[in-house]
């Protein structure tokens, strides 16, 4: 059974994730099943405008820390197995030329936090949250998330959200300056889907290019070198002590014991 699925409305691709008994985490299946679905739509021509969401009630909790726990294998070559086609998604997001929509209904945390942060727009409900969320087990940040923290907020509230990892309602995420808008609950999916509709039936060539034009402003040529190093980072401190330690204390439901 898949868990992403998609679908079409007109021009409008629509990306779920459908894992919710793990919180719409991504194990290496689903990472695969992900990117190719996204790269399918950004590709295509006849698609003029992406929505990227999970199941309702929650968006998507990054790699799957129970997976990763299960492999015989080191943490780092299983986060690697998992990240590469995460951050060849990310990549194939910021290169598309058209809008992507990251619709949010519930925590984005972690890689789940990267994936919206990676996309054009975000669009939140009312119960949307969003988390860093790597130093809790020990991590270093990935799936793009140390990269456009800095462009979206500025690097000291970027530093805030690093060290001190506070949990941020739709509206204190809006007011940040991390999401492009908050909807009820109740109309949240009328809502992604007439701004994607919007969008659909705009200019698609100039609007992408104007998209790739602001990628150069702001540095996206970058990209593809930082995801490397982020994935090098973060499989190298995920074989140590520290996210042993992490690890053991998330799935203990205690507060982990750093030295």
């Amino acid at each position: 059974m898949t868990s992403i699925v998609t679908y079409v409305d007109g021009a409008v691709g629509v990306i779920t994730i459908d894992r919710m008994e793990r919180f719409n985490s991504l194990d290496e299946e689903t990472a695969r099943e992900l990117r190719k679905a996204g790269l399918s739509f950004a590709r295509d021509s006849k698609i003029r405008a992406v929505v990227l969401r999970g199941k309702p009630g929650a968006f998507c909790s990054g790699a799957d820390l129970k997976c990763i726990r299960a492999a015989d294998q080191p943490y780092g070559e299983s986060f690697k197995q998992i990240l590469e086609y995460i951050h060849s998604t990310i990549s194939e997001i910021r290169r598309a030329p058209k809008p992507f929509i990251a619709a949010v209904d519930g925590i984005a945390a972690a890689g789940g936090f990267g994936l919206a942060m990676s996309c054009d727009l975000v669009v939140a409900s009312e119960r949307a949250l969003f988390e860093w969320a790597y130093a809790k087990t020990g991590l270093t940040g990935a799936e793009s998330s140390t990269f456009f923290l800095p462009r979206l907020v500025g690097l000291r509230r970027a530093m805030e959200l690093l060290f001190l990892n506070p949990r941020l309602d739709a509206r204190a995420a809006l007011e940040m300056g991390l999401i492009t808008a908050v909807s009820a609950v109740e109309t949240f999916d009328e809502d992604v889907m007439a701004m994607a509709r919007k969008l659909a039936e705009g200019p698609t060539e100039a609007l992408g290019i104007a998209k790739d034009l602001m990628n150069q402003a702001a540095g996206m040529d970058r990209l593809d070198y930082h995801l490397d190093r982020e994935l090098d980072q973060l499989a190298r401190i995920a074989n140590g002590e520290q996210f042993a330690e992490g690890l053991s204390a998330f799935f203990e439901k205690r507060v982990p014991q750093f030295k």
